[in-house]
């Protein structure tokens, strides 16, 4: 199911250990399951896709027309609604769930979700700047981006300048994430490494869409295991 995504809340970092005493900083997501809401077909739109529905939410907090779909389609109310494009439609009907199975034999997977917002910020932290110098004849404009526009001709400053401004609370998209355990019974998936976003924010992972070549660190560790057990060449 490479088209289909599933949603998580990030729980925070913590670490992994293997055999042979290295650790692996890992993110721990809390994945909720997802539920076929809608099949939409050729013949409704143009085009295959599934709606899936992700979490619990309170009737009182629906709109009517939220309210009235749902109880058409017979099913309990789903606090978001997002939807797929699939070449499939075989396996999916209205009111199947998966969870975190549909990873099963998935090495690497891309995630989706919005960075910590910063606020207002200034050039050097926003864009990495260096600043000017701290001393000989530089007066109170250590931290500035220095100048923006340019002569009278163009006399303006042009879209997309890197100037201070708001950082951060942005979508980012993070690829070839690799997946170091997926704990089954308790839902929770372990990502090598960090992803954007905030405690309790939501992630959206699917999986890898490049195909990628590279070991895991399993496969590192076997390899590793594997060459020491070979003889070396007797030296001549």
């Amino acid at each position: 199911m490479r088209e289909i995504a599933l949603l998580g809340k990030k729980i925070g970092m913590t670490r992994e250990f293997y055999k042979t005493g290295q650790l692996v900083p890992v993110t721990v997501l809390k994945m909720e399951k997802a539920r076929v809401i809608n099949v939409i077909d050729i013949e409704k739109r143009g085009y295959k896709a599934v709606q899936l529905g992700f979490g619990k939410i309170k009737n009182s907090k629906l709109t009517k027309s939220m309210k009235g779909y749902f109880s058409k389609k017979n099913t309990e109310a789903k606090r978001r609604l997002k939807e797929f494009r699939v070449e499939n439609l075989e396996n999916l009907k209205e009111g199947n769930e998966f969870g975190l199975e549909i990873f099963k034999n998935t090495k690497f997977v891309d995630t989706k979700s919005k960075t910590i917002g910063k606020g207002f910020a200034g050039a050097m932290k926003r864009h990495n700047f260096g600043g000017l110098r701290a001393t000989h004849g530089v007066s109170i404009s250590h931290r500035s981006h220095g100048s923006t526009g340019q002569r009278q001709d163009p006399g303006k400053v042009f879209k997309g300048k890197k100037m201070a401004g708001h950082m951060g609370d942005k979508l980012r998209t993070m690829q070839n994430i690799e997946i170091i355990r997926a704990d089954l019974e308790n839902e929770l998936l372990y990502l090598k490494g960090s992803i954007p976003g905030a405690k309790n924010s939501e992630v959206l992972v699917k999986e890898s869409v490049k195909n990628i070549k590279k070991l895991t660190m399993i496969e590192k560790i076997k390899a590793a295991e594997e060459a020491k057990k070979t003889p070396e060449k007797k030296k001549k």
